[in-house]
């Protein structure tokens, strides 16, 4: 197959995954977890994923990095690597239930949040697999035993593999005031990729600036994010992890296991009741 096949080819394989029984919130309604996927592409050598290692640290893995530490002796070039990421988005209803939340998410969010993350994980294996089945190597960097989180000079901690800077690179969203990634579909949403040994065409990217989308960085208008934040987590300097983990995953564990009676944590209301939960505001600005 072409490029273009190749892309058409992996894009209806994440779609197929998604409209099956294993995209649910695993609730008693078997709701889904995800609306239709966003879908794009990077290089193995585009420039940015450089710039990740001097942006993030010197631990954040380059496309070839992780291949060639997935398959030992490979010899690679980095051009001869397409990251192929995706975006799923939260679904109306698990988003209108976080909107009305003031402390605490919702339980449909928590539910997406820890089974809905399954599904993504689940993805994850079914794209390398499909890519296997017809002779193309491939791992899911946030599925490496190598993958963790690394002490930050500059952002306290951070991944070794960050699933929005693929998705940055692949053309599928920009960041805004509290590090979320605004996406065509909204913030309002989780990620994953899989980096491979296919030819395909990148995405074109509709932004040249990391924080094109987000109207703070824009003009210095909303704030949204941070008048939602229910421990003042999100400030004009970004957001404070301690402060947003303590809460989310701390706290919240403990508030989820209370009232809905199953382990798991989350938060998400910076990503809902905000000008960009389910799209790209700029868009809304200009044609108001």
């Amino acid at each position: 197959m072409g490029r273009a096949e190749n892309a058409k080819w992996l894009e209806g394989i994440i779609r197929e995954f998604i409209n099956s029984p294993a995209n649910s919130l695993q609730n008693e309604a078997r709701e889904r977890a995800w609306e239709d996927p966003l879908v794009g592409f990077s290089s193995g050598d585009d420039l940015l994923y450089t710039e990740f290692k001097e942006h993030v640290g010197p631990f954040h893995w380059t496309p070839r990095e992780i291949f060639s530490l997935t398959y030992p002796g490979s010899e690679i070039a980095s051009e001869q690597l397409t990251v192929i990421s995706w975006v799923l988005p939260q679904t109306s209803e698990t988003k209108k239930n976080n909107v009305r939340e003031k402390v605490f998410p919702a339980e449909r969010w928590v539910r997406a949040r820890m089974f809905g993350e399954m599904t993504n994980d689940g993805l994850r294996r079914h794209v390398v697999a499909a890519l296997g089945e017809k002779g193309f190597r491939a791992v899911a960097p946030c599925l490496s035993p190598e993958w963790g989180m690394r002490p930050s000079e500059r952002f306290t901690f951070s991944s070794n593999w960050s699933e929005r800077h693929a998705a940055y690179a692949s053309g599928l969203g920009t960041f805004g005031l509290c590090r979320g990634l605004i996406t065509p579909k909204g913030k309002a949403m989780r990620v994953g990729s899989v980096v491979a040994e296919i030819p395909i065409a990148p995405t074109t990217r509709q932004y040249t600036d990391h924080r094109q989308w987000c109207l703070f960085y824009v003009d210095g208008s909303c704030r949204e994010c941070a008048k939602r934040c229910p421990v003042g987590a999100i400030s004009d300097e970004g957001t404070d992890k301690l402060k947003c983990r303590e809460h989310s995953i701390e706290k919240a564990s403990e508030f989820v296991k209370s009232r809905f009676g199953f382990e798991g944590y989350g938060c998400g209301l910076c990503q809902t009741g905000v000008p960009c939960e389910s799209r790209v505001p700029l868009k809304l600005k200009k044609s108001g």
